[in-house]
């Protein structure tokens, strides 16, 4: 199997598929027999990545690609709507969000910086408005917990209940979403 590899001073070996290909990071200590074989261990999983990523292009062809207009225009919208669904879950969270900044990101839906901004995808938009509260209530946990443990996710159910079926339903069509923007 063809790969990139990324050796730096990781303590695992990890494996991306991106639309380039199979990227592993690896230890600089991980020898290339460690590497084969977690490559073939995790095959079928690689295998369904890739097809996972064919088709999200292909949706993303059907659905249309987005033009930059329709990316400013989706970040004229965001920017009214996100920090107002932020208000409503602030106080539900208990938490002050510092500033709110709207991208257009490859990769990510909503991240949360140590000084506690907040930036949030405009892809979001093209969601429903369920995805876009699930994010915005995900990034808000943050502020309390910055890591993804038990007590996070705890607290993420406690404000948005529905959270797990939304999470659920980024996850079967975001890369599609991604895709009309990131194509190339």
């Amino acid at each position: 199997m063809d790969y990139i590899l990324k050796r730096s001073n990781r303590k695992t070996i990890g494996i991306e598929v991106t639309p380039e290909g199979v990227l592993v990071r690896a230890p600089k200590r991980a020898t290339a027999a460690e590497i084969e074989r977690l490559l073939r261990k995790h095959r079928r999983w690689i295998e369904k990545r890739q097809e996972a990523l064919a088709a999200d292009l292909e949706t993303a062809r059907e659905e249309g690609l987005l033009s930059e207009e329709d990316l400013q225009a989706l970040a004229r919208r965001a920017k009214q709507y996100i920090p107002e669904r932020v208000a409503v879950y602030a106080p539900l969270v208990g938490a002050s969000p510092g500033r709110i900044t709207i991208r257009t990101q490859k990769s990510r839906w909503g991240s949360c910086s140590s000084k506690g901004n907040l930036s949030f995808n405009c892809l979001l938009m093209l969601t429903p408005i369920e995805v876009i509260d699930s994010i915005v209530v995900h990034e808000l946990c943050h502020l309390k917990e910055m890591n993804h443990s038990q007590r996070f996710y705890d607290e993420v159910l406690r404000v948005f209940p529905e959270y797990n079926k939304w999470h659920r339903w980024l996850k079967d069509h975001g890369g599609a979403i991604m895709k009309r923007a990131h194509w190339q």
